[in-house]
């Protein structure tokens, strides 16, 4: 055992000098194996960070919250502004009426209608350009989640009679008033005079999250004050204590059919949305961005590989002579083997974890500079390491069987 360990170390030792001495050649191969890492990290750290910010968002929500959207297919879709291509087009807008018919359900405890937009926000001489501005209904922070912290959200009278009168979160109020109280302040929105009556924090799933500056204003306000998309309301519904979500789902999706009409064998000209089917959809999507991770950090392996081939065989030859000495002092062909496999291995390691760190560092900074909690999980730091050593050992096998190979008598012959 000591004895593989002192050979391995030795080939670990011999690969590192020949780093130092081949630095051009050293440097395409650790390139290549370091850019596959890099792309394993990057969007592993992503998609991990995006993964853990939706569960938050949707746990946020409440776990028996569902929702009532005009259309959802779930993947990437392509559309080209067409019928075929945009079967949304057929489906009606969900109405504010239906969010009060689906309210007086029995299964029902309470709904809370969501449309949203972005644009300019300004107090004093500060002006954040692009805010998240959601339009809500009074029940808003009851049903979708998080915490009023400072002053209160809008009542059933300010929505009714199109209040101007709005709630922050702790991003806009850090911007436009550090170090000041926002309750009581007047801002601008949209250039319409809206005055601060709330701050509220970590309602991800529709308010909140991560560094996104974001605002909530009366629904029945946004109508009239907001430049946005119309006819992509939604409504989250909240079901009675006791009465199931299926149940609930069941009585909203009968109520809107027969309100619209419906014939029994026609489909449903909206979507029910549950959080299973919202984590089922982005899994699959996931997925597809997985296959793609590994395509391109199979290429940059595949050069990496190409790259210890090629300074394999050169450390091969011009150590011809070393192989023939240690072969006529009695290494057996598995010993040269198992320390030219070492060599090979240490390179694609080092350029494992130059690629490693790259990554990492691409994930701080997407985790800084964008909305997305990047994450570096293990599994992925395990994984790029693993595959860094298989390709040093697969691509290494061919330079090491060939010194393995080489005849004593002739090794110690050649110039």
């Amino acid at each position: 055992m000591s004895q593989t360990f002192s050979r391995a170390f030795e080939g670990i030792g011999i690969a590192l000098d020949s780093l130092r001495a081949s630095k051009v050649r050293a440097a395409l191969t650790i390139l290549g194996v370091a850019i596959g890492v890099m792309v394993v990290i990057a969007m592993a750290s992503a998609i991990t960070g995006i993964n853990r910010s939706l569960a938050a968002e949707l746990e946020s929500a409440g776990p028996r919250t569902f929702f009532v959207q005009r259309f959802f297919q779930g993947g990437l879709n392509i559309s080209d502004g067409s019928d075929e291509l945009s079967p949304w087009r057929k489906n009606p807008w969900i109405t504010v009426a239906e969010s009060e018919m689906i309210r007086a359900l029995p299964a029902v405890q309470e709904v809370a209608i969501d449309e949203g937009t972005s644009g300019p926000v300004k107090y004093g001489d500060v002006e954040l350009t692009d805010v998240q501005v959601g339009g809500f209904g009074p029940a808003w922070v009851y049903v979708t989640g998080g915490e009023i912290i400072e002053g209160r959200s809008f009542t059933a009278m300010e929505y009714a009679a199109s209040s101007r009168v709005a709630i922050i979160n702790d991003k806009v109020a850090e911007r436009l008033f550090p170090g000041l109280d926002p309750i009581g302040k007047t801002i601008k929105i949209f250039g319409e005079p809206f005055q601060v009556i709330g701050l509220h924090v970590a309602a991800a799933s529709l308010f909140g999250g991560g560094d996104n500056a974001r605002l909530a204003i009366p629904h029945t306000t946004f109508e009239k004050v907001a430049d946005y998309w119309k006819g992509w309301m939604s409504i989250s519904i909240m079901p009675v204590e006791g009465i199931t979500v299926a149940e609930a789902q069941d009585q909203v999706v009968a109520a809107l059919r027969a309100s619209r009409g419906l014939k029994p064998m026609q489909e449903n000209n909206f979507a029910i949305l549950t959080q299973e089917r919202i984590l089922e959809t982005f899994d699959s999507m996931t997925r597809a961005f997985f296959l793609v991770m590994l395509a391109l950090s199979s290429v940059g392996l595949m050069v990496g590989g190409v790259g210890v081939v090629a300074i394999m065989m050169i450390s091969v030859t011009e150590r011809t002579r070393e192989i023939g000495v240690r072969k006529a002092l009695g290494a057996t062909r598995r010993e040269v083997l198992f320390q030219f496999l070492v060599e090979a291995a240490t390179l694609t390691l080092v350029g494992g974890i130059v690629g490693m760190l790259l990554g990492g560092g691409i994930a701080l900074g997407i985790n800084k500079f964008t909305p997305i909690p990047a994450a570096v999980p293990l599994w992925s730091v395990v994984v790029a390491l693993l595959a860094s050593i298989v390709t040093g050992v697969l691509f290494g096998m061919y330079p090491a069987n060939k010194a393995s190979k080489l005849d004593p008598v002739e090794a110690l012959r050649y110039e």
